[in-house]
């Protein structure tokens, strides 16, 4: 009996001891939610880590390696340079004050001219020299390409490039900036820059790419800027490599019958010629704020000719244009004056903005101040609707005679003061209105803006 009691009490044991314990059921839920969680805040840490990195990294690596500022851009002013016929007269003086002087040496002039005889020889010569000194200047000139992309009737992707002439006018010490028109650019997707008129050993086909640094929209010309590191060591730093133009004067008196070179795409083609010489300047100020001088030249070209015109000393005279001030003139070369472009591309190059008044004025003539009494300044054809100069009550008819502490005799004077004041800034104009047959002086304020 005991025995049987004993052996039961084993199987019990034994039957305990096989007994399988459970799992605890898994919440898939709960689980899935689990999961989510912590990938959602992976991806908002991770989020968070990226935006850091991004603010923080440019102001670590400003401290660590700090960047050079770009050295400003100052063009040299205009120089008052004397007239050949001036200094053949101040020389005379100085030679020799008596009249006999001056006919002996017009004597000796004709006889010298009276042997001398050109012939074929001499007309090569001047050729063979010339070709030389374009060889010089191109090493200033450039071509910029700009690309951009169409879909076609068959839905594949077509490229189509334009080219535009362009003149390097300065290495601020991290890029270099050309000086170009802009109308055969403006709907390209990406500009390059390549150095087609050096020696072929030098820039090979090279092409680096450029970005807008600005533009002014009454002219149509537009700074480029390419990166100095782009710029492969042997077409800086060469000899025979790219060079800065020197930028000239065309505020002359004496401008009209000076010989000019015709550089870029004058005939329509890159890297075509022109010889001749400065026939005729207009003035045209038609854009508000602005004065242009219109260079128009002898030389035959293309209706879209585009380059730069140089003197016969290295310096830019213009900047050739597609715009005509006369009609009847579409084939002859026409540049804008280099003097009143230095204002704008200066103010470009720098990324400053120019200030805006919006007047359209022009200057008083002697004939219009001695007979109608119209004082020296800047005399307003029309204000820009909505311009500072409307809302500051300033109309057609009124001569600005001051721009701050600054006196206006002539529009020039008044759009040099103006280039010289940031936008933002609050200026005294000095006004004389006609009243009842006499000017009247008035203060006027006003606030300038962004062109």
């Amino acid at each position: 009996m005991a025995d049987s009691e004993h052996n039961r009490d084993n199987e019990l044991q034994s039957d305990f001891m096989i007994e399988k314990i459970k799992e605890r059921p898994i919440n898939k839920r709960k689980l899935i939610r689990r999961t989510l969680i912590t990938a959602a805040m992976a991806v908002v840490f991770g989020t968070i880590a990226c935006l850091t990195f991004i603010l923080l990294e440019p102001v670590i690596s400003n401290k660590l390696h700090p960047a050079e500022e770009p050295v400003p851009i100052i063009f040299p002013e205009d120089q008052e340079e004397m007239a050949p016929e001036d200094m053949l007269s101040e020389n005379t003086s100085i030679e020799g004050n008596s009249e006999s002087d001056s006919n002996i040496d017009k004597e000796q002039m004709q006889e010298i001219f009276s042997r001398l005889i050109l012939d074929k020889n001499n007309y090569r010569q001047i050729y063979t020299d010339m070709s030389k000194y374009v060889k010089e200047l191109n090493h200033s000139m450039v071509v910029v390409t700009g690309v951009s992309s169409n879909i076609n009737w068959f839905n594949n992707v077509e490229e189509s490039k334009n080219q535009s002439s362009g003149i390097v006018i300065a290495n601020n010490g991290k890029e270099l900036l050309v000086l170009t028109e802009y109308a055969p650019l403006k709907k390209a997707e990406s500009l390059s820059l390549s150095f087609v008129y050096l020696d072929s050993a030098i820039s090979g086909n090279v092409s680096v790419p450029a970005v807008l640094k600005g533009q002014d929209k009454s002219t149509g010309l537009a700074v480029l800027s390419v990166d100095l590191n782009e710029i492969p060591s042997e077409i800086l730093d060469s000899e025979q490599g790219i060079k800065i133009a020197s930028l000239g004067t065309s505020n002359l008196r004496s401008i009209v019958g000076t010989p000019v070179v015709a550089l870029g795409s004058p005939m329509g083609n890159t890297g075509s010629i022109g010889y001749g010489m400065v026939c005729a300047v207009n003035v045209q100020n038609q854009y508000a704020d602005s004065y242009y001088k219109y260079l128009q030249t002898d030389i035959y070209g293309s209706q879209n000719a585009g380059g730069v015109l140089f003197n016969l000393q290295g310096q830019v005279l213009g900047v050739i244009t597609a715009q005509k001030p006369n009609a009847d003139m579409k084939n002859m070369i026409t540049a804008i004056g280099i003097s009143e472009l230095k204002r704008s591309i200066e103010k470009i190059s720098n990324e400053e903005v120019i200030a805006y008044l919006g007047i359209n004025g022009t200057d008083v003539t002697e004939e219009a101040n001695l007979e109608l009494g119209v004082p020296y300044g800047t005399f307003v054809r029309e204000t820009d609707m909505s311009s500072p100069a409307m809302r500051a009550g300033i109309q057609r008819g009124d001569v600005l005679v001051g721009f701050g502490d600054v006196p206006v005799k002539n529009y020039d004077e008044y759009i040099t003061a103006l280039m010289d004041t940031k936008p933002g800034a609050i200026v005294e104009l000095t006004i004389m209105r006609p009243v009842m047959g006499e000017y009247k002086e008035m203060a006027v304020s006003v606030t300038l803006s962004e062109r």
